[in-house]
C-alpha cells in the first residue's frame, strides 16, 4: 500500500491511500454473503441465489458501497501502521477516487494525532519549598478543635442571645401583612451566626431574652427560589422559647482521654503525638507540593499544538470519572444536571481548561520520559505488586487478578513517577 501523509494544523494529517484489490475482492464476498440473505429468488431458498445469478441480476455495481464498508476497517488501520501514525480520534473519511470495476479506489482521510511536544527545561528547576515547621499556632488550633469536640451546649436560663449560641425559636413570616407559604416553624434550633438564615435574621435575634418576641424586618435575596419573594422585604415574628450556650472547656487530662485516641491519656501524650503527626503531614504537604510545582513548570515550558479532538476525548473521560463518582452518591450525570440547572455544553465547557491541562502534563511526562530512555520493567512491576499487596494485607496472587490484566496501566503509573522522581533529583 502506497500511503501519502500530509501534515495539517492543531495536531491533524491527512492520508491519502489506496484500497487493494485483494482487499476490495474479500470485501465484496462479505458485501454478497450480507446482501444475498435479504434476497428472494424464485427457484432459491432466501439467502441462496448463486453469486453469478445475483451479478448477472443486479450487477456488481450494487455490493460496491457495502464492499466499501467492510474494506476501510482493513484498509484504514493499514494505512495507519504503514504511515506510523497514532491517532486520538476517529478520521473522517472521503472517497477521492471510487472505481472498483477498475480497481482504482483512493481514499482521503483526516485524522487528529498525538501532538510533538518540544521540551523546554525540565532539570534544574527551582521551587520554594512549603514550611515544615510545626508552630505554636499549628498546636493551638488543634488543641482547641480538640476542645471544640468535647463543647457541651448548655441552657442560658438568664441572660440574652449573642453570637454563637444557639436559639431554640417559633418564626412566621409575613409579606404585606400576609403570611406566605414556607415561611413558618416552631421549635426551630438555629445557631446565631451560622448564616442559614435570610442576611440580617440572625443578627436582630441578639440581645433577645428567653420568652421575647420579636418583628424582623429583613429582604429576601434577588436569587431566592420563590420568585414572589426574591427581592422583596417581609416581617418575621420570632419568639425565643429557650438560648443555648455553647461552653468550650480547656484543654485537660480528661478532655484527652474522651478523644478516644489510642494511647493517648494526658495532654503531654496529645501535644507529642499531634506535632509528630503535623511534622509527617507537613512533609508530605511539602513533598507533594515540590513534585505538583516541578511538573507544573516543565509541562508550562514544553510547546506542544492540541487537536480539539484529543480535547474532546479527554472531557469524555472526566465525566465519565464524575459519572462513577456520582453513582456512589446514589446519582447519576442526568439527575447532577438537573439539580444543578446547567447543561451539558456549559458543564463540558467548564470542564475544557483542566482536560487541556490534563493532557499537556500527560504528554510533557511522556516526552521526558523518552528523552531520558525512562521506562518499567517487569521487575518493577513485581515490586509495585509487592507494595501494594502489603499495603492491602494480600498475597501478589491474589492482587494480580483484581488488575484484570491491565499490567500496562500499572506499568505506564510506575514510568511516570519515575519521571516525577527525575525532575525532583535535577531540581536546585
Amino acid at each position: 500500500m502506497s500511503v501519502k501523509v500530509e501534515q495539517l494544523e492543531n495536531s491533524r494529517v491527512k492520508l491519502t491511500f489506496s484500497i487493494s484489490e485483494e482487499v476490495f475482492a474479500t470485501a465484496m464476498d462479505k458485501a454478497f454473503e450480507k446482501v444475498v440473505q435479504e434476497v428472494s429468488e424464485p427457484g432459491f431458498r432466501k439467502g441462496k441465489m448463486p453469486r453469478a445469478l445475483f451479478e448477472k441480476k443486479y450487477g456488481k455495481e450494487s455490493l460496491y458501497h457495502q464492499a466499501l464498508d467492510f474494506a476501510l476497517p482493513v484498509a484504514y488501520p493499514a494505512a495507519l501502521d504503514e504511515a506510523g501514525i497514532d491517532p486520538v480520534a476517529m478520521p473522517t473519511i472521503d472517497l477521492e477516487v471510487f472505481e472498483p470495476q477498475n480497481n482504482n479506489i483512493v481514499v482521503v482521510a483526516e485524522v487528529a494525532v498525538r501532538p510533538e511536544v518540544t521540551l523546554g527545561d525540565y532539570k534544574g528547576l527551582s521551587v520554594e519549598a512549603l514550611e515544615v515547621e510545626v508552630t505554636e499556632a499549628d498546636m493551638e488550633k488543634e488543641a482547641m478543635a480538640a476542645r471544640e469536640k468535647a463543647a457541651e451546649m448548655l441552657v442560658k436560663n438568664d441572660g440574652e442571645v449573642t453570637m454563637g449560641d444557639t436559639a431554640v425559636i417559633d418564626f412566621e413570616g409575613f409579606k404585606d401583612g400576609v403570611a406566605f407559604a414556607g415561611g413558618k416553624g416552631e421549635n426551630h434550633s438555629l445557631e446565631i451566626g451560622s448564616g442559614s438564615f435570610i442576611p440580617g435574621f440572625e443578627e436582630q435575634l441578639v440581645g433577645a431574652k428567653t420568652g421575647e418576641t420579636r418583628e424582623i424586618d429583613v429582604t429576601f435575596p434577588e436569587s431566592y427560589h420563590a420568585e414572589d419573594l426574591a427581592g422583596q422585604p417581609v416581617k418575621f415574628v420570632v419568639t425565643v422559647h429557650e438560648i443555648k450556650e455553647r461552653i468550650v472547656p480547656e484543654l485537660s487530662d480528661e478532655v484527652v482521654a474522651d478523644l478516644g485516641l489510642e494511647g493517648v491519656e494526658t495532654v503531654e501524650q496529645f501535644n507529642e503525638v499531634t506535632r509528630t503527626r503535623l511534622v509527617g503531614e507537613k512533609a508530605q504537604a511539602a513533598e507533594s507540593h515540590l513534585k505538583n510545582e516541578l511538573v507544573r513548570m516543565a509541562t508550562e515550558n514544553a510547546t506542544m499544538e492540541i487537536a480539539p479532538e484529543m480535547v474532546d476525548a479527554e472531557i469524555d473521560n472526566m465525566i465519565k470519572n464524575f459519572e462513577q463518582q456520582l453513582s456512589q452518591q446514589g446519582l447519576n450525570f442526568e439527575q447532577y444536571v438537573q439539580f444543578t440547572g446547567q447543561d451539558v455544553a456549559a458543564i463540558r465547557e467548564q470542564m475544557k481548561e483542566q482536560a487541556v491541562t490534563n493532557i499537556r502534563t500527560g504528554l510533557t511526562l511522556e516526552a521526558i520520559a523518552a528523552a531520558e530512555g525512562i521506562d518499567a520493567n517487569e521487575a518493577d512491576v513485581d515490586a509495585e505488586l509487592a507494595n501494594m499487596a502489603t499495603m492491602y494485607g494480600m498475597d501478589v496472587e491474589q492482587l494480580r487478578p483484581l488488575l484484570g490484566g491491565n499490567v500496562a496501566a500499572l506499568q505506564h503509573d510506575i514510568k511516570m513517577k519515575k519521571v516525577i522522581e527525575l525532575l525532583v533529583a535535577e531540581a536546585k
